[in-house]
């Protein structure tokens, strides 16, 4: 078993249907298409797979699915967190029975005036109620969408008292200094710290990380993959980024896929999302794939 998540893993983006039901079939192929092209592993229903809009029993239907279709678990991450704690131990749970062991968990996220404290127990009654030694939780942190930071304290207290069932910590915020990720590392060096923000990579792998969980690499997989290899690639990466600045990540996310696919259905997104003008979504992927094809030549 992978301990901890390592390497590049992909925030992967969510097909849907038209009836707005996720399309186990085009998400199987994208997951292929996704480690046929220099990726280690994925993470299903994060914050580009929009994650918080599905149901317990869809995201674990989903999960079934791709593993059915030949993805070994130790590939596979699943975003469990919800607002309520029986269910993200229920749906962690359910990961587990379906053989997978790394999940994604947000902290519960409605009550935003919450203690150091109050966050570590909400973490410590999913990890007791899951009561599984299989477990290998990966927490998530982005509070400028969740609402809830958490502290590197509680990284290290959790893992001092877990151990390896905290495996690790997504450190998604825009800081610019990797402050976050420097303060979970030095709260818990043994814990896998991954980054989502694609141009820290190659200073997070400097600074000890274990790799990354990020969106953009559902459109440009061989871009971020320089990120590993190369300090230089970050201008062509923040070049392929700033294409997205100012526009709802996952939506922009998917109608790029949809370009570069072909594939009309992929700009379909759950509410309260919207889906982003397709010629937007066209000129992105175009100069998504100039910067790509430039980068890794």
């Amino acid at each position: 078993m992978q301990d901890v998540i390592s390497g590049l893993w992909v925030a992967v983006a969510t097909p849907l249907d038209a009836a707005g039901v996720v399309d186990h079939d085009a998400l199987v192929k994208h997951c292929q298409w996704l480690l046929a092209n220099d990726c280690d592993g994925l993470a299903l229903f994060g914050t580009t797979g929009e994650g918080p809009s599905f149901g317990s029993s869809e995201r674990l239907a989903a999960a079934e699915a791709v593993l059915q279709a030949g993805i070994p678990a130790a590939r596979i991450s699943l975003g469990t967190g919800t607002s309520a704690i029986p269910e993200t131990v229920a749906l962690t749970r359910g990961a587990l029975a379906l053989g997978l062991m790394h999940t994604l968990i947000v902290p519960p996220f409605y009550f935003r005036d919450v203690s150091e404290q109050g966050i570590e127990d909400a973490f410590a009654a999913i990890i007791d109620g899951v009561g599984s030694d299989r477990l290998r939780a990966t927490l998530y942190h982005i509070p400028q969408v969740s609402g809830i930071a958490i502290p590197a304290a509680v990284l290290g207290r959790l893992r001092a008292r877990y151990g390896k069932l905290v495996a690790g910590v997504k450190d998604s915020t825009v800081t610019g200094d990797l402050k976050n990720f420097k303060e979970f590392r030095q709260a818990a060096p043994e814990c896998g710290c991954v980054v989502g923000l694609e141009v820290d990579i190659w200073r997070a792998l400097a600074l000890g990380g274990t790799g990354s969980i990020n969106g953009m690499s559902n459109v440009v997989p061989k871009l971020v993959r320089a990120m590993f290899r190369r300090a230089e690639a970050e201008v062509d990466m923040r070049n392929a980024a700033n294409l997205l600045a100012g526009l709802p990540f996952a939506p922009a996310v998917k109608s790029a896929m949809a370009a570069r696919t072909g594939d009309a259905a992929w700009r379909a997104v759950r509410p309260p999302l919207r889906p982003i003008d397709p010629a937007v979504g066209g000129r992105i992927a175009a100069s998504l794939a100039e910067i790509e094809a430039k980068a890794t030549a």
